[in-house]
């Protein structure tokens, strides 16, 4: 007699929430998904960002994915639609929560196969979190959201706001800023950002994670030292100031860059030299009246990187040897 033995099909218990890691705003939205629905964390940086979405398809226990506060560019919009519907035939059940410019068309892309998206690009990404969910969340899941509208420069916006004056003021910001610096601080330390989403998840104040304002204080003096870089090395265009960053991120140089330099856009671009890459980051000042955003994601694009964000505060991924060419391109456009 011939035993037929059916290869058992794994089980469908896994809850994932993948997620930003280079702000509080992505730690904080996995922080809040976590405590919402358990489940564990995936952190990605832009570059990173759709090689770690393409893992997922191999894993058959996913039940349910959360992708937080990563943005789309003209690059990967496609190969991101054909991922999730990929997922969705698969039976998982995915939420899409975000807050860069979307483009319309992949919204309706995304619908169709019934990926829930919530999508506001008035509210940073943990505020939505929190306001979907709170049903699931404590009290002080409204402190998190608060702390992440603060870095994300969305505390004025309506539910940021209101979600703020709950919160003295102080104490959110010092909160909110000793852990952005924790999280610029471990970009290479994969497990310490896991940490920190378990610790927020945990309802845990700043000040109660270990050492977090002692390594505050660190980055602190780093980027005290970063100012007279600045203030040596900044080239000027006609409409954008832009350095080379060699020894910080390039995240932390930008404000610098632009505040030091009196134009109204700010260009700060580090290496990563094992992906042939410039890692860019830009911001705008408040006289900037153009959507920095929607000017770089197709400029990225054509020269065979990617980027995008928000209006005043953008990022792109650039090929080595196409940087000149994008500043020379990015300034004739503004």
């Amino acid at each position: 007699m011939t035993e037929v033995i059916n290869a058992q099909k794994p089980k469908k218990d896994r809850i994932l929430c993948v997620s930003h890691k280079e702000d509080l705003d992505g730690i904080s939205s996995a922080a809040l998904i976590k405590q919402a629905f358990g489940g564990d964390t995936t952190l990605v940086d832009y570059p990173g960002m759709m090689d770690a979405l393409a893992k997922i398809k191999a894993d058959e226990r996913i039940k349910t994915l959360f992708i937080c506060d990563v943005g789309l560019s003209q690059k990967n919009q496609d190969e991101f639609v054909e991922l999730l519907t990929y997922l969705r035939k698969n039976k998982v059940k995915i939420t899409y929560i975000d807050h860069h410019d979307l483009d319309n068309k992949i919204i309706k892309r995304l619908e169709k196969t019934k990926v829930k998206i919530i999508h506001d690009i008035n509210e940073c990404t943990t505020v939505q979190v929190y306001d979907a969910f709170k049903s699931k969340l404590d009290d002080h899941a409204q402190f998190v959201a608060a702390c992440a509208a603060i870095t994300d420069y969305m505390e004025d916006r309506p539910k940021g706001a209101k979600l703020l004056q709950i919160f003295d003021r102080q104490f959110a910001l010092i909160s909110a800023t000793v852990l952005t610096f924790n999280i610029v601080g471990h970009q290479k330390d994969s497990d310490y950002l896991l940490y920190l989403v378990d610790e927020l998840a945990e309802s845990k104040y700043t000040h109660e994670i270990p050492n977090t304002f002692e390594f505050a204080q660190l980055q602190v003096a780093k980027l005290a030292s970063i100012i007279s870089k600045v203030k040596e090395s900044t080239k000027k265009m006609k409409n954008l100031a832009y350095m080379e960053v060699l020894d910080s991120g390039a995240s932390g140089a930008v404000n610098f860059v632009l505040g030091l330099s009196g134009k109204d856009v700010g260009v700060a671009y580090k290496e990563r030299v094992e992906q042939g890459i410039y890692a860019v980051s830009i911001r705008g000042s408040k006289a900037c009246k153009l959507h920095l955003g929607k000017i770089v994601n197709p400029l990225a694009t054509s020269l065979g990187g990617s980027g995008g964000g928000h209006d005043k505060a953008c990022g792109a991924v650039i090929p080595k040897d196409k940087m000149k060419k994008f500043l020379k391109e990015f300034n004739a456009k503004l």
